[in-house]
């Protein structure tokens, strides 16, 4: 399991006891042999996929460090022990964390000017009263995407709910727009001259698979409640022959059955299989449905900005 930021303190002020200046990077591999990392665990990436989680973890025990005054940074990327650094370390503490960092005048003020106003249900900045990942403390950058992650699983149930009590009039535009956002089946006026012609609560069609026509796509959607088997898929993969179709979408507000998932990987048709939650994640995806509540910009410093030639 890979350390929480406050667990990497103690070894990156160690790493760095020697005085001389270092590479925040260049340290990475020498905590992760410390903690038995894996080397899956050292390249898991955040869930933005920016950084891996240890570059992550590490960089914010320093960042907090640094604040505290226990490093400073000669240079963009690089780390030296402080005064201050040098007479905690041969204390030979067991653990630095945000508790120990609050004895220290300077990272109060930064705590003070970082935190935001009290709100109901919020995460402490020591995580200590908050959510956890693996049962260690979360980096704010954790927090956030673990939050934004949530909110979007609520609104993907939410969106499906709705989808499900719709009219299979209204379904039926649903699956036109969606798919003209994704980029098939031309203009919405093309689009929905051949989708929706079944009238039994589903839809389907042969649409283009880009806006030029060059190949189609057999359309089918389901607004079905119960489970969708591998006999309906091999009805389907039979209509794709008699369309002379070689690619195929079905769509479902329900699920697949694993003989169904297990069926299309069997065949030569290549059919692709949409269930209600990846429904709903598509909406969101390509915004169809979805409205655009707040937008929050995550601000990071310009390193090059402050370079001096």
């Amino acid at each position: 399991m890979i350390p929480d930021y406050q667990t990497f303190m103690v070894p990156l002020l160690r790493a760095v006891a020697d005085g001389e200046t270092h590479r925040t990077s260049e340290l990475l591999p020498r905590l992760a042999d410390e903690f038995g990392l894996s080397e899956e665990e050292r390249s898991t990436l955040v869930p933005s996929g920016r950084a891996t989680v240890l570059y992550s973890r590490v960089q914010w025990a320093r960042t907090y460090m640094y604040q505290a005054g226990l490093l400073t940074s000669p240079k963009r990327g690089y780390i030296r022990l402080s005064d201050e650094g040098r007479q905690v370390i041969s204390t030979n503490p067991k653990r630095i964390d945000l508790a120990f960092l609050r004895k220290y005048p300077a990272f109060v003020d930064f705590e003070s000017r970082t935190k935001a106003p009290p709100v109901p249900g919020a995460i402490a900045l020591d995580g200590s009263s908050g959510p956890t990942i693996g049962g260690t403390a979360e980096t704010p950058d954790e927090t956030l995407e673990r939050t934004w992650r949530e909110l979007r699983t609520q609104v993907a149930v939410e969106v499906l709910e709705k989808v499900r009590s719709a009219s299979p009039r209204f379904f039926e535009e649903l699956v036109v727009r969606l798919l003209v956002a994704m980029g098939y089946g031309g203009s919405y006026a093309d689009a929905a001259s051949v989708v929706g012609k079944s009238g039994d609560e589903g839809i389907d069609g042969i649409i283009k698979e880009d806006r030029l026509g060059l190949d189609a796509l057999y359309v089918q959607a389901k607004r079905w409640q119960s489970v969708v088997g591998r006999p309906v898929i091999q009805a389907f993969a039979g209509s794709l022959e008699g369309a002379r179709a070689r690619k195929g979408v079905m769509i479902t507000t329900s699920s697949f059955t694993p003989d169904a998932k297990s069926y299309v990987n069997q065949i030569e048709k290549r059919i692709v299989l949409i269930d209600g939650p990846t429904l709903a994640e598509l909406m969101i995806e390509h915004c169809v449905g979805i409205a655009t509540d707040r937008t929050y910009v995550v601000p990071r410093i310009d390193l090059d900005f402050f370079e001096e030639g």
